[in-house]
């Protein structure tokens, strides 16, 4: 993250939710870093800051542990996007979104928006082995492909259908309260994504970007700030008796 961009005010927040070794961090490395990379479990959780036109959106990445199920409502409140994330290669990742994960969303904005994605595509995909060579450093020589090659890896079997995603994403409008017919269709609200090799990644955190542009617009028109500002000081009044209000 640039300098100048440490000392601006996130306008909106995303968050990342998900199951432990569903590839969250990998997922924002990817699109950030332009690269893989092996992590190990994040602890309690971790930002970036994402300068997307004039605005400023911070994402958020939680830990899919147990021991700190408890901060994720903390880091959900007042997000304007939830990305809700499993592996397509095991079924209760995805369960999990539901039991665990679903009511930390609670304290997200009304108007939230919601996308499903399921990781690690490339292990069931062999079009997701295919490197992402616009998200790969352009400094990095890219080998020329003259006849079509095997999957990288043997294929294992998918767990988890696009069908379950579009169902799960479904109840997640009728857990909101919301209208089917008034929200983003389902079909483009789930992606399938893998961050090893960079598939769909970008597409699924641009189109999220320009998604929450509205929310952006509509806090600046109230005179709002998106999140809280830890740093900034707080106005304690008193009352004649001396004590807090």
């Amino acid at each position: 993250m640039s300098q100048a961009a440490r000392t601006k005010k996130p306008d909106v927040k995303v968050v990342i939710l998900g199951d432990m070794n569903v590839g969250k961090t990998s997922l924002l490395h990817r699109y950030t870093e332009r690269k893989f990379k092996d992590t190990i479990s994040t602890v309690g959780g971790a930002f970036f800051l994402k300068q997307w036109g004039p605005y400023n959106i911070s994402i958020w990445d939680t830990a899919g542990r147990e021991q700190f199920h408890g901060l994720g409502s903390m880091y959900c409140r007042g997000a304007a996007a939830v990305i809700l994330t499993y592996d397509v290669t095991n079924w209760q990742s995805l369960a999990e979104l539901e039991n665990r994960f679903l009511s930390l969303t609670d304290t997200a904005n009304t108007d939230c928006i919601f996308a499903i994605v399921g990781n690690k595509a490339d292990l069931t995909d062999a079009l997701a082995q295919e490197p992402d060579t616009e998200s790969e450093r352009q400094d990095e020589p890219q080998p020329v492909v003259t006849c079509p090659t095997p999957p990288a890896t043997p294929l294992q079997h998918k767990q988890v259908s696009k069908e379950d995603a579009i169902a799960l994403y479904c109840r997640v409008l009728r857990y909101k309260g919301l209208e089917e017919k008034a929200c983003l269709p389902a079909e483009t609200m789930c992606f399938e994504t893998s961050a090893k090799t960079g598939y769909n990644v970008d597409v699924l955190f641009e189109t999220l970007f320009d998604l929450v542009l509205p929310s952006i617009l509509k806090k600046k028109s109230e005179g709002e700030s998106a999140t809280v500002d830890l740093e900034a000081p707080i106005e304690v009044k008193r009352t004649k008796a001396g004590c807090c209000a």
